[in-house]
């Protein structure tokens, strides 16, 4: 008896869970069931972060062109994936030192017993001196002998990702605009060769700090060079050869405009992620 009511029950309990699974709630405490079923609207995917809005930096002149109260001003336009990167001291460090491995000479040499030149002849005798045993003469505990365990020439140079020395120039650039330290010129193309019409110039411009100058050309313009190889504070290079270390290393830091083109050419990236404050 106990099977055959069972079996007439089981469909009603089949129908009544399968009403509740897909049954919207109704009144929500009072716990009423309502006959249409539950329409799950589709996932829509999260929005992306939106890319940070361009770099403005103020477009100077290294040669004068006028009165400076009658120049209009003018800012120069940097992509944000290269010049607004979130700061990682971290991939600096890996850069910088990655660097100073390289500079590294290893060239320290010491001779060993096997190289020290001399004759294998035992010193003495192994017994009857009532003296310590000796060897040859190029042993280590004698004057003259070889060094154990001495320096070789050795590499001391260490391997680093690209990706990582890229993300090490972005960070550093950053950084620069960051601190106010990168200035943009229209061009390095110094006219004179005078080292202080050049200091005369980098005075009423404000740039009295360690000042690095990159161009994007292949050579660096020969009157900025022949004007500035005097001066300590002051150096040149092109933006092919500019590396991480000379961006930390130098306080303040001059582009022009094709320097600016070179470098978004080989470091823009689309999508990158950005610190939320610069």
């Amino acid at each position: 008896m106990l099977s055959v009511a069972l079996d007439a029950i089981r469909p009603l309990i089949t129908r009544v869970s399968r009403n509740y699974a897909t049954a919207a709630v109704a009144n929500g405490s009072h716990g009423r069931v309502a006959n249409a079923s539950v329409t799950v609207p589709p996932l829509q995917a999260f929005p992306t972060s939106p890319l940070r809005q361009p770099v403005y930096v103020p477009l100077s002149s290294l040669i004068r062109t006028g009165h400076p109260a009658h120049q209009p001003d003018q800012v120069a336009e940097l992509d944000p994936t290269v010049f607004a990167h979130s700061i990682r001291r971290d991939i600096l460090h890996l850069c910088v030192v990655h660097h100073l491995d390289s500079l590294r000479q290893g060239s320290a040499n010491t001779k060993t017993r096997a190289e020290v030149r001399g004759s294998g002849r035992k010193i003495r005798a192994q017994k009857g001196s009532g003296k310590a045993r000796l060897g040859d003469g190029q042993s280590p505990m004698l004057r003259g002998g070889g060094i154990a365990f001495g320096p070789k020439p050795r590499d001391f140079a260490t391997k680093l990702p690209r990706k990582v020395i890229q993300m090490g120039m972005r960070v550093a650039l950053s950084a620069r605009v960051k601190e106010c330290n990168l200035r943009i010129v229209e061009s390095l193309d110094w006219t004179g060769t005078k080292t202080k019409d050049m200091i005369r110039r980098l005075d009423e411009l404000g740039w009295d700090q360690k000042t690095l100058f990159i161009t994007g050309k292949d050579i660096v313009p020969p009157g900025l060079k022949r004007s500035t190889e005097n001066l300590h504070k002051i150096s040149t290079t092109t933006a092919q050869q500019v590396g991480v270390y000379d961006l930390v290393k130098w306080s303040q830091v001059v582009l022009d405009i094709e320097a600016v083109r070179w470098f978004e050419h080989i470091l823009s990236k689309d999508r990158v992620e950005f610190a939320q404050t610069m």
